[in-house]
């Protein structure tokens, strides 16, 4: 499976959101804490192992707004 992940630099932080899952978004001061803040609440919505190993891939971006993908099997 592969969705997308958009990291939004706030300037006084950063929201992590992933679209095609309602509600599963994420803000927090550091990039990497937003970023693994909504990889847990993916975990939880969709019931994934503790242990799946999530890949998480840089797409594209600007200074002020970052894509990645994120590449595991469900």
């Amino acid at each position: 499976m592969v969705l997308d992940l958009i990291v939004k630099d706030t300037g006084d932080g950063y929201t992590a959101e992933i679209p095609s899952i309602n509600g599963c978004e994420s803000w927090a001061h550091e990039e990497e804490t937003a970023i693994n803040n909504v990889v847990e609440l993916l975990r939880y919505y969709l019931n994934l192992p503790g242990d799946l190993k999530i890949i998480i891939d840089k797409a594209r971006g600007t200074s002020k707004k970052q894509i990645f993908k994120l590449v595991f099997d469900k």
